[in-house]
């Protein structure tokens, strides 16, 4: 078990790309930790909630800001007690930004896993959670590949177990992922 001082982790990426089960295994590591599913938060929505899509206008927008605000301060709370908290949704395009905007938390770190999008139609077919929808992987990875900040550590997990790619990070993490 890992004892450090208690921080923030983001796992972002596209759907299907690992980020749930990564997150899982990296909260295991750390003594005292938290595995923060954003995505809990718009399922909370009983009535009226909207779904990103492609051509999302401002009230689609305004609850995934909605979303990540809630996140990040569950997430400020659970450091403030001393936990490490693993915050794992997606957080595409600009709006990391937004997202790392909302913590105020250091240490901070950021970790974009980008597998190929072969690889990640591959794992979406095999998982029982299917996730697109009104997006395709290719218009997802587009705009994680080609309209996301280029912030923290990106790491094409394609070639890598969950477990490997839990490894890499923690070698890895400190040098790259780091939010200053």
């Amino acid at each position: 078990m890992l004892t450090e001082h208690p921080s923030i982790i983001l796992i972002t990426g596209i759907m299907a790309s690992g980020k749930s089960t990564v997150a899982q295994l990296l909260s295991e590591k750390f003594e005292k930790s938290v595995h923060l599913r954003g995505d809990i938060y718009r399922r909370m929505i009983v009535n009226n909630r909207k779904e990103i899509q492609p051509d999302a206008q401002t009230e689609e927008l305004d609850q995934l800001r909605l979303r990540y605000r809630l996140a990040a301060q569950s997430a400020e709370t659970y450091v403030q007690s001393g936990f490490t908290v693993i915050v794992q949704d997606v957080v595409v395009g600009p709006m990391l930004n937004d997202f790392i905007s909302y913590i105020k938390s250091r240490p901070f770190y950021v970790v974009v896993l980008c597998p190929d999008p072969v690889v990640v139609e591959q794992r979406e077919y095999a998982r029982t959670k299917k996730g697109y929808g009104a997006w395709t992987v290719e218009e997802l990875d587009s705009l994680l590949r080609n309209e996301t900040p280029r912030i923290g550590m990106w790491l094409d997990s394609s070639e890598m177990t969950p477990e490997e790619t839990v490894i890499e990070i923690l070698a890895r993490m400190q040098d790259e992922a780091l939010l200053r």
